[in-house]
């Protein structure tokens, strides 16, 4: 799959954004939204979007891009905040051989503990959402 492809209106994240699949927010703007991601690698994995159409960081225009990674930035702070984790991963796939599975742009925020072992990116068990919504409440209370 080309970096420089069509954007799909039809991905998940699309989806998502109209309201056509459900999603466990965290923060939304006129701009951007920031939800729980349903297979964490960690708890308390957020996924950041802009809601403007953009498959990743090459084809985004830099006020959007300017936008969304100032939002990580805040919404980063409020998980380090609400959960307390020993460190946090802040990442982003461009380009399925570069691991990305969603062709849209977004930043992975993933909190590290120190006694807990990572899950693999885009794999694993899909958790349960009562977990997801009292680690959202957390997250949005620190914001």
């Amino acid at each position: 799959m080309s970096l420089h492809g069509e954007y799909d209106t039809d991905n998940i994240f699309a989806k998502i954004l109209r309201g056509e699949l459900p999603a466990v927010k965290v923060f939304e703007d006129d701009e951007t939204l920031a939800f729980m991601d349903v297979f964490p690698q960690s708890d308390g994995h957020v996924l950041v979007i802009p809601k403007a159409r953009s498959r990743n960081i090459l084809d985004t225009a830099p006020d959007v891009l300017v936008d969304v990674i100032s939002k990580t930035q805040t919404l980063a702070k409020a998980v380090e905040k609400a959960l307390s984790p020993d460190g946090i991963i802040i990442t982003q796939f461009n380009g399925a051989p570069a691991g990305q599975t969603v062709f849209h742009l977004h930043f992975h925020i993933i909190p590290r503990y120190d006694d807990k072992t990572m899950g693999d990116h885009a794999k694993g068990q899909m958790a349960d959402m009562g977990k997801l919504n009292l680690l959202a409440d957390k997250i949005k209370a620190a914001i």
